[in-house]
C-alpha cells in the first residue's frame, strides 16, 4: 500500500505551542493546488475551527494508526512562501526564541485579491536591460574602495564607512554619496543578472535612495517593499519580488526578508538608527536578519554607514566581516566650539554664531537641536523644578511664547498652576525645541528665512537659498549644493540621555548632519568635549566603537555578550531561570541578573540573562520550551478571567531598555 502524500502545514497563529508544522491529508480535489508554498485553511482539533496557514512541505505520512485531518481548502494557488523564505524564518525565530509564523507576518503582505488577480493577469516581468556604459559608472563607484567590486562578487560579508558628502544626480537631485554606492552595487548585481535588497531605516533614506537607483537602472526593476504602502501596492511588489526575474528591492526593516530571485546582495544602511529594530515579536534587528540570511543563502552583505556601531565593530574585530577602507579618505572640517560666552540663556557661541552669519551669504545653514516643539520642557520659576500636571503628575510643556502650558501625558491646560513644592505660580521654560530655537534665530537674523523640520513639520529638500534650518536630530533635510554651515546644539543635552548607547546614538546623529555639509564647510559641535566628541572631529568612527567594546566586556554588556529578558507572573520567569540552568551547565554564575518585581498590581517579574554567543542555540531553546510551557499551563476553562499574562522573552533587547 502506498505511503500517504500529506500536507506539512504552518499554523498562522501566535500561539507558541503552534509553532511547528502539522500534516494534514490532502482531498483529491485539492492534489493539483495544494503546492508547496501556497495559503490553505485548516481545521484545529483542539480549537474546532478553521484556520490559516501555509503549505510549507509535500511529504509522507508517518507510520501510524492515528487518522489525519483533511486539508479543508486552498486560498490561493499562489506559492508565496518559498523555501528559502521559511528556512530564514525559521532559524531568524529559533535564534531570538520565537515563531517562524511572528517572522513570516513581517515578511509576507496579507493577501489582496484585485491585486493577485492583475498580476496573474499581465504579462510575465520582462529581463532587465543594462547597458554596459552604466556597468563601468558602477564600477568606477565602487573603485573608490579597492577589492570592494571582488568582494560583492564572492559573496563576502563586507563593512564599509560611507563617503560623508553629498552627489547630484544628473537631474539636479542632491543625494547622500551612499546611496550612490549602493546603486553602483545594485547596479553590478543586476548586470550579472542577481537580485538585491537594500534595506535603509526610514522614508526619507528611501527616496535618496529610489533616486539614486532611477538614475541608472530601468524603473521596472526597482521594487519598493515598504510598511507604508497601501495594502494592494505592497502585495503586488511582493508577488513580483516572487518573480524568476531579478530585480533591486529597496525598503525598511522588513524588507530584509524579501524572496528576490537569485539575490547576490544584502545591503544595510545606518544599522545604528533605531528603526531597524524591528518593535514587534521576536523583534529581530534587520542587521541580525541580514547575517542569518547571508550564512543560509549565500552572497553578499554589505553593511554600510557614516559611523560603526559596535556590534559591526565586533563582527570585524572576530574576522566574521571584513572591513574594506576607501582609497582616499573624506572628512568634513568638523569644528569644536566651547560653549556659548554670552548670557545663561543663549545657545550658540560667537564663533559658531559668526561662522553662521558667513555662511548665509552663501546659502543654507543647518542648526540640529535635541527636541521638537517650542518648549518641551517648564519649570517652576521660584524652585526650578520640573513642573508637573495637576491631575495626572505628567510632565508640562509650552507650545508657544504666549501659550498656556500643557501635559505631555493628559493634554490638559494647566490653568491656575501652583508648584507642588514652593507653591510658586509662575513658570519658565528650561529647554528650546525646534520651534523656540527658530524663533530665537529668526530674532538674531532678521531678514533670513527659517525653516523648520521635525517630526511635525517634515521637508525633505530645501533649496540652494540663504536660509536657517532647524531640525531635530534624523529628520534634517538635504539641501541643494550642501549646507555652508553645520551648527549641532544641545549636544551636552543628548549626551545626559540615560542610555548605554548614547555615546554611538550621538556620534551617528552628528556624523550625518556633518555629511550634509559642503564640501570645506564648517561642522559647529558645540558644548561637548571627551572621547564622542574627538572622534567626530576626527571622523574615527570605529575607533569610538572600539573603545567602547573594550570597556563594555569586564562589564559583560552588549554586544560583548547577549542579553534576554524575561517577564511574566513569578512562578512563570523562576520556572523559566530552572530551566535554563539545567538546560545550559556552563552557564555563568553571573548570568541572570533578577528577577525583580515590575508591578504590584499585574504580579509581574523581569529578569535579564547574559549569555555568549556561542551559548546562543541552548539558551534561546531552553527559553522558547519555557514560553510554551508557560502557554500551556495557561489554556483552559480554569484559566483566571481578565488579561492573560504569560511569559514573554525577548532576546537582544536594544540598549536594555526594558
Amino acid at each position: 500500500m502506498p505511503a500517504r502524500r500529506v500536507a506539512r502545514v504552518l499554523i498562522d497563529s501566535p500561539l507558541p505551542q503552534l509553532d511547528r508544522l502539522f500534516d494534514y491529508e490532502i482531498p483529491e480535489e485539492w492534489e493539483e493546488t495544494a503546492l508547496p508554498g501556497v495559503r490553505v485553511k485548516v481545521p484545529l482539533r483542539s480549537a474546532g475551527r478553521v484556520v490559516e496557514g501555509y503549505l510549507v512541505e509535500i511529504g509522507e505520512a508517518e507510520a501510524t494508526t492515528r487518522p489525519l485531518s483533511d486539508l479543508e481548502a486552498v486560498v490561493s494557488p499562489v506559492a508565496v512562501l518559498p523555501p528559502a523564505l521559511y528556512r530564514l524564518a525559521r532559524r531568524v525565530a529559533d535564534r531570538a526564541a520565537g515563531g517562524a509564523g511572528e517572522v513570516l507576518r513581517l515578511a509576507i503582505p496579507r493577501r489582496m485579491v484585485r491585486a493577485e488577480k492583475a498580476w496573474a493577469a499581465a504579462p510575465a516581468p520582462a529581463l532587465p536591460e543594462i547597458a554596459p556604459a552604466q556597468v563601468a559608472w558602477a564600477q568606477q563607484v565602487l573603485a573608490a574602495y579597492p577589492g570592494l567590486d571582488a568582494a560583492i562578487g564572492a559573496g563576502e560579508r563586507i563593512a564599509v564607512d560611507a563617503p560623508p558628502r553629498l552627489v547630484a544626480l544628473s537631474d539636479g537631485a542632491p543625494v547622500g554619496a551612499w546611496a550612490v554606492l549602493l546603486s553602483a552595487a545594485a547596479t553590478v548585481m543586476l548586470a550579472a543578472g542577481r537580485s538585491s535588497v537594500l534595506v535603509v531605516p526610514d522614508h526619507r533614506d528611501q527616496e535618496q535612495l529610489a533616486a539614486a537607483l532611477e538614475a541608472c537602472l530601468p524603473a521596472s526593476s526597482i521594487i519598493r517593499d515598504d510598511a507604508r504602502q497601501p495594502a494592494p501596492a505592497r502585495y503586488a511588489a511582493y508577488l513580483r519580488v516572487l518573480a524568476e526575474v531579478p530585480c533591486v528591492v529597496i525598503g525598511n526593516r522588513s524588507a530584509v526578508y524579501a524572496p528576490a530571485a537569485r539575490t547576490g546582495l544584502v545591503a544595510v544602511w545606518d544599522d545604528g538608527d533605531p528603526l531597524l529594530s524591528e518593535p514587534l515579536r521576536p523583534g529581530v534587528h534587520a542587521r541580525d536578519a541580514a547575517l542569518v540570511r547571508q550564512e543560509l543563502d549565500g552572497g553578499a552583505l554589505l553593511l554600510c554607514g557614516h559611523t560603526r556601531t559596535s556590534d559591526v565593530e565586533r563582527l570585524t574585530g572576530i574576522g566574521w566581516v571584513r572591513e574594506i577602507p576607501p582609497a582616499k579618505k573624506v572628512t568634513p572640517r568638523v569644528v569644536l566650539s566651547p560653549p556659548a560666552d554670552g548670557p545663561a540663556q543663549a545657545r550658540i557661541p560667537s564663533a559658531a554664531f559668526a561662522a553662521a552669519r558667513e555662511a548665509l551669504t552663501a546659502g543654507p545653514v543647518l542648526v540640529q537641536v535635541a527636541r521638537p516643539g517650542y518648549a518641551p520642557v517648564v519649570v517652576c520659576a521660584e524652585c526650578r523644578r520640573p513642573a508637573r500636571c495637576l491631575h495626572c503628575t505628567g510632565p508640562l510643556r509650552s507650545r508657544g511664547p504666549r501659550a498656556r502650558p500643557e501635559c505631555a501625558w493628559c493634554g490638559r491646560g494647566q490653568d491656575g498652576w501652583r508648584c507642588l513644592h514652593c507653591e510658586g505660580t509662575t513658570l519658565r521654560p528650561a529647554s528650546a525645541g525646534s520651534e523656540r530655537t527658530a524663533d530665537e534665530l529668526g530674532r538674531a537674523f532678521p531678514n533670513t528665512r527659517v525653516v523648520v523640520a521635525d517630526g511635525e513639520h517634515p521637508v525633505g529638500r530645501v533649496d540652494a537659498r540663504p536660509a536657517l534650518v532647524v531640525a531635530t536630530r534624523g529628520a534634517e533635510p538635504v539641501a541643494d549644493g550642501g549646507y555652508r554651515a553645520v551648527l549641532l546644539l544641545d549636544g551636552a543635552r543628548m549626551l545626559l540621555a540615560d542610555d548605554l548607547r548614547i555615546g554611538e546614538h550621538c556620534l551617528r546623529w552628528w556624523s550625518n548632519a556633518a555629511a550634509l555639509a559642503a564640501p570645506g564647510a564648517p561642522v559647529h559641535l558645540v558644548g561637548v568635549t571627551g572621547p564622542v566628541a574627538r572622534a567626530l572631529a576626527t571622523w574615527t568612527q570605529p575607533s569610538y566603537a572600539r573603545t567602547e567594546l573594550v570597556e563594555r566586556a569586564p562589564l559583560r554588556m552588549p554586544p560583548t555578550v547577549r542579553v534576554a529578558a524575561l517577564e511574566g507572573p513569578p512562578t512563570a520567569v523562576a520556572a523559566a531561570l530552572e530551566g535554563l540552568r539545567n538546560d545550559v551547565r556552563d552557564l555563568p554564575g553571573d548570568a541572570v541578573l533578577g528577577p525583580v518585581p515590575v508591578t504590584a498590581e499585574t504580579r509581574t517579574d523581569r529578569a535579564l540573562v547574559r549569555f555568549d554567543y556561542g551559548a546562543g542555540p541552548a539558551v534561546t531553546a531552553s527559553l522558547r520550551a519555557s514560553v510554551i510551557a508557560a502557554a500551556v499551563r495557561g489554556r483552559g476553562p480554569r484559566r483566571s478571567q481578565g488579561a492573560r499574562n504569560t511569559l514573554r522573552v525577548r532576546v537582544d533587547v536594544p540598549d536594555l531598555e526594558l
